[in-house]
Protein backbone atom coordinates (compact mmCIF):
# COMPACT_ATOMS: atom_id res chain seq x y z
CA UNK A 1 0.00 0.00 0.00
CA UNK A 2 1.30 2.92 -1.10
CA UNK A 3 1.25 5.84 1.39
CA UNK A 4 -0.54 9.30 0.54
CA UNK A 5 0.89 12.87 2.85
CA UNK A 6 1.62 10.20 4.79
CA UNK A 7 -1.41 8.06 5.38
CA UNK A 8 -2.63 5.12 4.14
CA UNK A 9 -5.08 4.83 1.24
CA UNK A 10 -7.85 3.09 3.68
CA UNK A 11 -7.28 5.52 6.51
CA UNK A 12 -7.77 8.33 3.46
CA UNK A 13 -11.25 6.99 2.77
CA UNK A 14 -11.53 6.71 6.37
CA UNK A 15 -11.08 10.73 6.79
CA UNK A 16 -13.13 11.01 3.32
CA UNK A 17 -16.35 9.56 4.98
CA UNK A 18 -15.53 11.19 8.23
CA UNK A 19 -15.82 15.13 6.70
CA UNK A 20 -18.69 13.62 4.32
CA UNK A 21 -20.59 13.52 7.49
CA UNK A 22 -19.16 16.36 9.13
CA UNK A 23 -19.89 18.76 6.56
CA UNK A 24 -23.39 17.04 6.12
CA UNK A 25 -24.31 17.86 10.19
CA UNK A 26 -22.66 21.40 9.71
CA UNK A 27 -24.96 21.86 6.42
CA UNK A 28 -28.23 20.76 7.91
CA UNK A 29 -26.88 22.75 11.28
CA UNK A 30 -26.63 25.57 9.00
CA UNK A 31 -30.44 25.05 7.20
CA UNK A 32 -32.03 24.76 10.59
CA UNK A 33 -30.49 27.88 11.93
CA UNK A 34 -31.28 29.70 8.66
CA UNK A 35 -34.75 28.58 8.66
CA UNK A 36 -35.54 29.24 12.13
CA UNK A 37 -33.88 33.20 11.56
CA UNK A 38 -36.47 32.91 8.32
CA UNK A 39 -39.31 31.60 10.38
CA UNK A 40 -38.43 34.52 13.35
CA UNK A 41 -38.21 37.09 10.87
CA UNK A 42 -41.24 36.00 8.77
CA UNK A 43 -43.31 35.89 11.81
CA UNK A 44 -42.05 39.49 12.93
CA UNK A 45 -42.25 40.98 9.71
CA UNK A 46 -46.02 42.45 8.66
CA UNK A 47 -46.17 43.96 5.45
CA UNK A 48 -49.11 46.79 5.22
CA UNK A 49 -50.85 47.03 1.92
CA UNK A 50 -51.91 50.95 2.00
CA UNK A 51 -54.37 51.74 -1.07
CA UNK A 52 -54.50 55.69 -2.07
CA UNK A 53 -55.96 56.78 -5.22
CA UNK A 54 -54.23 60.05 -6.27
CA UNK A 55 -50.89 60.46 -8.05
CA UNK A 56 -47.81 59.40 -6.30
CA UNK A 57 -46.42 62.77 -6.11
CA UNK A 58 -49.48 63.85 -4.34
CA UNK A 59 -48.81 65.68 -1.03
CA UNK A 60 -51.05 62.71 0.29
CA UNK A 61 -48.94 59.92 -1.11
CA UNK A 62 -45.65 61.70 -0.36
CA UNK A 63 -46.80 62.10 3.14
CA UNK A 64 -47.90 58.22 3.62
CA UNK A 65 -45.01 56.67 1.98
CA UNK A 66 -42.38 58.80 4.22
CA UNK A 67 -44.48 57.89 7.77
CA UNK A 68 -44.39 54.15 6.33
CA UNK A 69 -40.71 53.98 5.61
CA UNK A 70 -40.16 55.93 8.83
CA UNK A 71 -42.06 52.72 10.86
CA UNK A 72 -40.36 50.19 8.32
CA UNK A 73 -36.80 52.23 10.23
CA UNK A 74 -38.34 52.72 13.66
CA UNK A 75 -39.06 48.50 13.73
CA UNK A 76 -36.27 47.09 12.29
CA UNK A 77 -37.84 46.19 9.44
CA UNK A 78 -40.77 43.98 11.45
CA UNK A 79 -42.90 46.53 9.79
CA UNK A 80 -42.82 46.62 6.34
CA UNK A 81 -45.67 48.18 3.92
CA UNK A 82 -46.59 48.45 -0.39
CA UNK A 83 -48.18 51.34 -1.15
CA UNK A 84 -50.54 51.19 -4.31
CA UNK A 85 -50.99 55.22 -6.15
CA UNK A 86 -53.66 56.16 -8.49
CA UNK A 87 -56.02 53.98 -7.31
CA UNK A 88 -54.76 50.60 -8.46
CA UNK A 89 -56.67 48.78 -5.84
CA UNK A 90 -59.39 51.21 -4.30
CA UNK A 91 -61.09 54.72 -4.97
CA UNK A 92 -61.38 56.35 -1.94
CA UNK A 93 -64.88 56.60 -2.60
CA UNK A 94 -64.92 52.37 -1.89
CA UNK A 95 -62.05 51.62 0.18
CA UNK A 96 -63.77 51.40 3.15
CA UNK A 97 -65.26 47.90 2.28
CA UNK A 98 -62.05 47.03 0.71
CA UNK A 99 -60.74 47.59 4.45
CA UNK A 100 -63.74 45.92 6.13
CA UNK A 101 -63.17 42.70 4.05
CA UNK A 102 -59.55 42.92 4.93
CA UNK A 103 -58.84 43.51 0.98
CA UNK A 104 -56.27 46.01 2.28
CA UNK A 105 -54.53 47.24 5.17
CA UNK A 106 -54.64 50.68 5.26
CA UNK A 107 -56.25 53.67 3.61
CA UNK A 108 -56.22 57.50 3.98
CA UNK A 109 -59.40 58.25 2.31
CA UNK A 110 -60.46 61.78 2.30
CA UNK A 111 -63.29 62.26 5.01
CA UNK A 112 -65.98 63.87 2.44
CA UNK A 113 -65.81 60.30 0.76
CA UNK A 114 -67.22 58.37 4.08
CA UNK A 115 -69.82 60.43 4.67
CA UNK A 116 -72.29 57.49 3.37
CA UNK A 117 -71.15 55.08 6.25
CA UNK A 118 -70.50 58.61 9.09
CA UNK A 119 -72.64 61.15 7.60
CA UNK A 120 -71.16 63.48 10.54
CA UNK A 121 -67.47 63.33 8.23
CA UNK A 122 -69.26 65.86 6.48
CA UNK A 123 -69.22 68.90 9.43
CA UNK A 124 -66.65 70.89 7.59
CA UNK A 125 -69.32 71.46 5.07
CA UNK A 126 -71.30 73.85 7.63
CA UNK A 127 -71.34 77.16 6.55
CA UNK A 128 -69.57 78.32 9.48
CA UNK A 129 -66.33 77.27 7.80
CA UNK A 130 -66.57 78.68 4.18
CA UNK A 131 -63.82 81.13 3.62
CA UNK A 132 -62.72 80.77 6.64
CA UNK A 133 -58.72 80.45 7.39
CA UNK A 134 -57.45 76.77 7.69
CA UNK A 135 -56.59 76.79 11.67
CA UNK A 136 -60.67 77.24 12.10
CA UNK A 137 -61.14 73.34 10.41
CA UNK A 138 -57.86 72.13 11.76
CA UNK A 139 -59.20 73.23 15.63
CA UNK A 140 -62.38 71.27 14.84
CA UNK A 141 -61.29 68.06 13.02
CA UNK A 142 -58.66 67.79 16.16
CA UNK A 143 -60.87 68.57 18.88
CA UNK A 144 -64.34 67.68 19.58
CA UNK A 145 -65.65 67.54 16.41
CA UNK A 146 -63.62 65.32 15.07
CA UNK A 147 -63.03 63.11 18.07
CA UNK A 148 -66.71 62.38 17.66
CA UNK A 149 -66.18 61.56 13.99
CA UNK A 150 -63.38 59.27 14.97
CA UNK A 151 -64.98 57.06 17.02
CA UNK A 152 -68.26 56.67 14.85
CA UNK A 153 -65.47 55.84 11.88
CA UNK A 154 -63.48 53.01 14.05
CA UNK A 155 -66.64 51.45 15.16
CA UNK A 156 -68.36 50.92 11.90
CA UNK A 157 -65.28 50.63 9.58
CA UNK A 158 -63.55 48.39 12.25
CA UNK A 159 -60.22 50.56 11.57
CA UNK A 160 -57.66 52.46 13.96
CA UNK A 161 -57.74 56.34 12.63
CA UNK A 162 -54.12 56.77 13.91
CA UNK A 163 -54.06 60.25 14.49
CA UNK A 164 -54.94 63.73 13.63
CA UNK A 165 -55.87 64.28 9.75
CA UNK A 166 -53.91 65.25 6.87
CA UNK A 167 -54.86 68.41 4.89
CA UNK A 168 -55.35 68.26 1.73
CA UNK A 169 -56.18 71.90 1.17
CA UNK A 170 -59.24 74.30 0.91
CA UNK A 171 -61.60 72.85 -1.80
CA UNK A 172 -62.30 75.21 -4.85
CA UNK A 173 -64.59 75.76 -8.01
CA UNK A 174 -62.76 74.65 -11.43
CA UNK A 175 -64.35 74.50 -14.71
CA UNK A 176 -63.62 74.11 -18.74
CA UNK A 177 -65.27 76.37 -20.80
CA UNK A 178 -67.22 79.39 -18.66
CA UNK A 179 -65.12 81.95 -16.36
CA UNK A 180 -65.43 82.14 -12.94
CA UNK A 181 -65.35 85.67 -11.32
CA UNK A 182 -68.11 85.49 -8.70
CA UNK A 183 -70.17 82.26 -7.51
CA UNK A 184 -72.79 83.52 -9.38
CA UNK A 185 -71.14 81.40 -12.55
CA UNK A 186 -71.83 78.18 -11.24
CA UNK A 187 -75.60 78.58 -11.68
CA UNK A 188 -76.91 76.25 -14.97
CA UNK A 189 -73.41 73.99 -14.66
CA UNK A 190 -72.93 70.17 -14.39
CA UNK A 191 -69.98 70.07 -11.23
CA UNK A 192 -68.45 67.20 -10.47
CA UNK A 193 -68.93 66.39 -6.35
CA UNK A 194 -66.03 64.13 -4.99
CA UNK A 195 -68.79 62.80 -2.82
CA UNK A 196 -70.86 63.99 0.06
CA UNK A 197 -74.50 65.10 0.74
CA UNK A 198 -72.74 68.46 2.13
CA UNK A 199 -70.76 69.33 -1.33
CA UNK A 200 -74.22 68.35 -3.51
CA UNK A 201 -76.22 70.98 -1.28
CA UNK A 202 -73.39 73.88 -1.70
CA UNK A 203 -73.17 72.78 -5.70
CA UNK A 204 -77.06 72.85 -5.55
CA UNK A 205 -77.29 76.40 -3.37
CA UNK A 206 -75.20 78.19 -6.08
CA UNK A 207 -77.08 76.60 -8.69
CA UNK A 208 -75.30 73.97 -9.87
CA UNK A 209 -75.90 70.62 -11.24
CA UNK A 210 -74.22 67.95 -8.63
CA UNK A 211 -72.36 65.09 -10.37
CA UNK A 212 -70.93 62.82 -8.12
CA UNK A 213 -67.57 60.95 -10.22
CA UNK A 214 -64.63 59.26 -8.60
CA UNK A 215 -61.21 61.05 -8.87
CA UNK A 216 -59.61 58.88 -11.20
CA UNK A 217 -62.11 58.82 -13.72
CA UNK A 218 -61.92 62.70 -13.57
CA UNK A 219 -59.43 63.25 -16.30
CA UNK A 220 -61.75 61.29 -19.19
CA UNK A 221 -64.66 62.29 -17.52
CA UNK A 222 -63.35 66.19 -18.32
CA UNK A 223 -62.10 65.74 -21.53
CA UNK A 224 -65.41 64.11 -22.77
CA UNK A 225 -67.62 66.93 -21.28
CA UNK A 226 -69.04 64.71 -18.57
CA UNK A 227 -69.45 67.98 -16.38
CA UNK A 228 -68.26 71.53 -17.19
CA UNK A 229 -66.07 72.02 -13.84
CA UNK A 230 -66.02 70.35 -10.58
CA UNK A 231 -64.89 70.82 -6.75
CA UNK A 232 -61.39 69.93 -6.06
CA UNK A 233 -58.04 71.79 -4.81
CA UNK A 234 -54.87 73.38 -6.60
CA UNK A 235 -52.54 70.10 -5.62
CA UNK A 236 -55.68 67.78 -7.14
CA UNK A 237 -55.39 69.31 -10.42
CA UNK A 238 -51.59 69.91 -10.63
CA UNK A 239 -50.73 66.34 -9.72
CA UNK A 240 -53.21 65.25 -12.45
CA UNK A 241 -51.90 68.05 -14.85
CA UNK A 242 -56.32 68.45 -15.59
CA UNK A 243 -55.46 71.72 -17.73
CA UNK A 244 -54.51 68.90 -19.83
CA UNK A 245 -58.21 67.55 -20.07
CA UNK A 246 -59.02 71.41 -20.63
CA UNK A 247 -59.72 73.35 -16.65
CA UNK A 248 -58.71 77.27 -17.72
CA UNK A 249 -60.57 78.81 -14.49
CA UNK A 250 -61.35 78.32 -11.45
CA UNK A 251 -62.73 80.23 -8.56
CA UNK A 252 -61.18 80.47 -4.86
CA UNK A 253 -63.46 80.72 -2.41
CA UNK A 254 -61.69 78.41 0.21
CA UNK A 255 -65.17 76.36 0.91
CA UNK A 256 -63.94 73.64 2.93
CA UNK A 257 -60.97 72.37 3.68
CA UNK A 258 -60.47 68.71 2.68
CA UNK A 259 -59.07 66.68 5.08
CA UNK A 260 -57.73 62.55 4.87
CA UNK A 261 -58.31 60.10 7.31
CA UNK A 262 -55.45 58.07 8.30
CA UNK A 263 -56.75 54.20 9.11
CA UNK A 264 -55.48 51.17 9.63
CA UNK A 265 -57.70 47.54 9.78
CA UNK A 266 -58.26 46.54 12.93
CA UNK A 267 -57.39 43.30 11.51
CA UNK A 268 -53.82 44.36 10.47
CA UNK A 269 -53.63 46.74 14.06
CA UNK A 270 -55.01 43.99 16.46
CA UNK A 271 -51.43 41.48 15.08
CA UNK A 272 -49.25 44.51 15.71
CA UNK A 273 -47.64 44.41 19.64
CA UNK A 274 -48.05 46.72 21.73
CA UNK A 275 -44.64 48.43 21.17
CA UNK A 276 -45.17 48.56 17.59
CA UNK A 277 -48.69 50.52 18.25
CA UNK A 278 -46.92 52.81 20.32
CA UNK A 279 -44.10 53.54 18.06
CA UNK A 280 -46.96 53.61 15.08
CA UNK A 281 -49.23 56.51 16.47
CA UNK A 282 -46.23 57.98 18.39
CA UNK A 283 -44.62 58.56 14.47
CA UNK A 284 -47.87 59.74 13.13
CA UNK A 285 -47.88 62.60 15.62
CA UNK A 286 -44.83 63.64 15.61
CA UNK A 287 -44.79 64.09 11.64
CA UNK A 288 -48.27 65.43 11.24
CA UNK A 289 -47.51 69.49 11.50
CA UNK A 290 -44.43 68.46 8.44
CA UNK A 291 -47.55 67.02 6.89
CA UNK A 292 -49.27 69.57 6.75
CA UNK A 293 -46.81 72.25 6.26
CA UNK A 294 -46.15 70.20 3.46
CA UNK A 295 -49.54 70.26 1.94
CA UNK A 296 -49.88 74.01 2.81
CA UNK A 297 -46.83 74.85 0.63
CA UNK A 298 -47.82 72.40 -2.26
CA UNK A 299 -51.25 74.19 -2.96
CA UNK A 300 -49.12 77.44 -3.47
CA UNK A 301 -46.74 75.43 -5.58
CA UNK A 302 -49.66 73.97 -7.25
CA UNK A 303 -51.65 76.84 -8.26
CA UNK A 304 -48.04 78.78 -9.40
CA UNK A 305 -48.10 75.57 -12.02
CA UNK A 306 -51.93 76.06 -13.10
CA UNK A 307 -51.12 79.55 -13.79
CA UNK A 308 -48.22 78.81 -15.80
CA UNK A 309 -50.56 76.63 -17.99
CA UNK A 310 -53.26 79.35 -18.53
CA UNK A 311 -55.48 78.69 -15.35
CA UNK A 312 -57.20 81.80 -14.81
CA UNK A 313 -57.41 82.55 -10.83
CA UNK A 314 -60.45 84.84 -9.58
CA UNK A 315 -59.87 85.27 -5.53
CA UNK A 316 -63.00 86.86 -3.81
CA UNK A 317 -62.72 89.91 -0.91
CA UNK A 318 -63.15 88.39 2.58
CA UNK A 319 -65.89 90.79 2.39
CA UNK A 320 -67.53 88.61 -1.01
CA UNK A 321 -67.16 85.39 1.16
CA UNK A 322 -68.01 86.70 4.75
CA UNK A 323 -71.59 87.84 2.63
CA UNK A 324 -71.66 84.13 0.77
CA UNK A 325 -71.24 82.19 4.23
CA UNK A 326 -74.16 84.56 5.71
CA UNK A 327 -76.52 83.99 2.77
CA UNK A 328 -75.37 79.70 2.90
CA UNK A 329 -75.47 79.81 6.76
CA UNK A 330 -79.40 80.87 6.13
CA UNK A 331 -80.23 77.91 4.52
CA UNK A 332 -78.12 75.45 6.65
CA UNK A 333 -81.35 73.89 7.83
CA UNK A 334 -81.33 72.03 4.16
CA UNK A 335 -77.63 71.26 4.61
CA UNK A 336 -78.38 69.61 7.77
CA UNK A 337 -81.23 67.20 6.33
CA UNK A 338 -79.45 66.65 3.58
CA UNK A 339 -76.41 65.19 4.69
CA UNK A 340 -78.10 63.96 7.92
CA UNK A 341 -75.99 65.71 9.96
CA UNK A 342 -76.36 64.99 14.06
CA UNK A 343 -76.98 67.83 16.53
CA UNK A 344 -74.21 66.83 18.52
CA UNK A 345 -71.71 67.57 15.54
CA UNK A 346 -73.44 71.01 14.60
CA UNK A 347 -73.38 72.41 18.01
CA UNK A 348 -69.44 71.27 18.63
CA UNK A 349 -68.51 72.40 15.08
CA UNK A 350 -70.30 75.72 15.63
CA UNK A 351 -68.55 76.06 18.84
CA UNK A 352 -65.20 75.55 17.72
CA UNK A 353 -65.53 77.68 15.01
CA UNK A 354 -66.84 80.34 16.73
CA UNK A 355 -63.95 79.79 19.57
CA UNK A 356 -66.91 79.26 22.13
CA UNK A 357 -66.24 75.14 22.39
Amino acid sequence: MIPINGMSKKGQHMRQDVSRRAFGRSAVAAIGTFAILRHAHGEAALKIRCSLDTAPSHVRNVSIVDYLRKVEDATGGQVTNEVFHSGQLYADLNVAKALLQGQVDMAAPGAWTQTGIVPDCDFCQLPVFYGQKIEVTERAADGKPGALVVRQIESKLRVKVIGPWIDLGFQNWYTTKKPLNSIEDIRGLKIRSPGGAGISWRIAFCGGIPNTTAWPNVPLALSQGTFDGFVSTNESCATAKLWEAGVRYSYQDHQYVGQYMPMISQAFWSKLTPDLQKIMTELWISNISTYRANAYASQARARKLMEENNVTFADPSPEVLAATRKAMQADVATLIRDAKLSPDIVRLSEESANGTA
